[in-house]
C-alpha cells in the first residue's frame, strides 16, 4: 500500500469515527430553512418549487444553513441544486421524494459545484423505476433511449452523503463525476435483481471518494469505477444481488484518464454474477492504464466469477475480441478472499496479449464449489501472477479457451 493510499485510508477511518458520533445529532447549521415556510407542504403534493426556493435561500446565505424536508411522501419533478454556495449546506431528508414514473432525460436529482455539502437523514429517493425498466434496452444495444439517473453528484468537494436510501432507480442510482473528497457512509441502495442498468454507485474522473458501511442490492454493478477514478476506498460494503464490484469497463472511448489507487476492503458479496473484477474492452478506442488496485479481505457467498480480470469484455458482441485491449493493467492484489462459488470457475485472469498484466498478486484464496458442473478451477492468459499463501483452487490450473 502506498503512502498516499495509507494516509487516505487513515483519514477515512478518522472521519467515520466522527460520523458515528454525529450522525444522529441535530443540525448545527446557523440558519434552518424548513420547507413549510415556502408553502403548504402536505404529503402527496409536489414540492419541486418549494425545494428550489429553499435551495436558493440556503445557497446565498452567508451563514451555514440547513434545508429540512419532513416525514411523508412528496413528489419532485426534477431537482437541480447548483453552487457555488456561500457557506456549508446540510440537506436533511426525513421523508420520501418520488420521481415521476414517466420521467425522461439524463437527470432526476442533481447536486453540482458545491463545497461542504452534507446530504443526510433517514429519507428515501424513490426513482419509481419499475415502469421504465421494460423500456430500458441499453444492456442490449448501444443506440438506446437514455433514462435518468436518480442522483447525480457533479464537481462536489469536501462533502458527505450519509444514511439515505435510493430505491428503484430507472437507470444508475448514484453517479459521481469530477468530485474530490466525497464520502458515502451508511447508504442503502435497493432495486430488483432483474432491473437493467441500475448500477448502485458509478464513479468517474473523481479523486478521494470513500464508500463505507453501505448495503447495495441492484440489477447491475453494485459499484463501478470509470476512467479517471483515483484514490478510491470501498470498505465494509455488502453487495448483492447484482454484478459485483467492478473497475471499468475501460477503453471504450477516446481520451480516457488513468485509474489508480483503488482499495476494496472487508466487503461481503452475495449471490452476484461477478465478485471483484477489472474489465476492459478489446479493440480499445485508445491506450490507457489501470494500476495500484487492491482487493482485500473479501467474503464471497454463492458468487459466479468471484475473481476476474476480463480484458475481452464485450457485452452483446458489440466489439471485436480478435483485436487486443490497449489498457495496461498493473500492480493488482487479490488477497484473503474466501467463501463459495456458484460456478466451478473461481478465478479468471484474462489479460491483453498486446499489453500483458504486470505485478498481479494472488494470495490466501480459499473458495469452494459444491455444484455438479465439475471441480473448482481457474484460468489465466497473458499474465504471470505472483502467488502466495493458500491456493484453493490452484491458480491458473486450467487452459484458457478463447470464446
Amino acid at each position: 500500500m502506498s503512502t498516499i493510499q495509507s494516509s487516505f485510508l487513515i483519514a477515512t477511518v478518522l472521519m467515520l469515527l466522527l460520523l458515528d458520533f454525529t450522525v444522529d445529532a441535530q443540525s448545527s447549521a446557523d440558519v434552518v430553512f424548513p420547507l413549510k415556510i415556502y408553502g403548504t407542504i402536505v404529503p402527496g403534493t409536489d414540492i419541486t418549487k418549494a425545494l428550489a426556493n429553499a435551495w436558493k435561500d440556503a445557497c446565498t446565505s452567508n451563514r451555514s444553513s440547513a434545508i429540512v424536508i419532513p416525514g411523508g411522501i412528496f413528489k419532485v419533478k426534477e431537482g437541480i441544486f447548483k453552487g457555488p454556495c456561500n457557506s456549508p449546506i446540510d440537506f436533511q431528508l426525513g421523508g420520501t421524494l418520488q420521481a415521476p414514473k414517466s420521467l425522461q432525460g439524463n437527470n432526476w436529482i442533481t447536486f453540482e459545484r458545491i463545497d461542504r455539502l452534507t446530504l443526510s437523514g433517514e429519507g428515501v429517493f424513490d426513482g419509481q423505476g419499475k415502469a421504465a425498466w421494460k423500456k430500458n434496452d441499453c444492456h442490449k444495444r448501444i443506440n438506446c433511449a437514455q433514462l435518468p439517473f436518480s442522483l447525480r453528484f457533479n464537481f462536489i468537494t469536501n462533502s458527505i452523503v450519509k444514511r439515505i436510501t435510493s430505491l428503484d432507480s430507472k437507470n444508475f442510482h448514484i453517479n459521481v463525476l469530477g468530485c474530490n473528497n466525497l464520502t458515502f457512509h451508511n447508504i442503502n441502495i435497493t432495486a430488483p435483481e432483474n432491473s437493467p442498468n441500475t448500477d448502485g454507485i458509478h464513479i468517474g474522473r473523481s479523486n478521494r471518494i470513500a464508500i463505507t458501511m453501505s448495503k447495495i442490492a441492484t440489477g447491475d454493478d453494485c459499484i463501478s469505477l470509470g476512467d479517471g477514478s483515483k484514490q478510491i476506498n470501498i470498505t465494509n460494503v455488502t453487495c448483492g444481488p447484482g454484478h459485483g464490484i467492478s473497475i471499468g469497463s475501460l477503453g471504450r472511448y477516446t481520451n480516457e484518464e488513468p485509474v489508480e489507487g483503488v482499495i476494496v476492503n472487508n466487503c461481503t458479496i452475495i449471490n452476484t454474477t461477478n465478485g471483484v473484477r477489472i474489465k476492459t474492452w478489446p479493440a480499445s478506442a485508445a491506450s490507457g492504464t489501470a494500476t495500484n488496485m487492491q482487493f482485500l479481505d473479501i467474503i464471497m457467498v454463492n458468487v459466479s466469477n468471484p475473481i476476474l480480470i476480463d480484458q475481452e469484455y464485450c457485452p452483446w458482441n458489440q466489439c471485436n475480441r480478435k483485436i487486443p485491449s490497449k489498457i495496461k493493467i498493473s500492480k493488482v492484489s487479490f488477497k484473503n478472499i474466501r467463501g463459495s462459488c456458484a460456478t466451478p470457475m473461481a478465478i479468471k485472469l484474462i489479460c491483453s496479449r498486446h499489453l500483458p498484466c504486470d505485478e498481479v498478486k494472488v494470495g490466501d484464496i480459499d473458495l469452494t464449489y459444491n455444484g455438479i458442473k465439475g471441480p473448482i478451477t481457474s484460468q489465466c492468459t497473458n499474465v504471470r501472477p505472483i502467488i502466495s499463501g493458500k491456493q484453493n483452487p490452484k491458480i491458473c490450473s486450467s487452459p484458457y479457451v478463447v470464446p
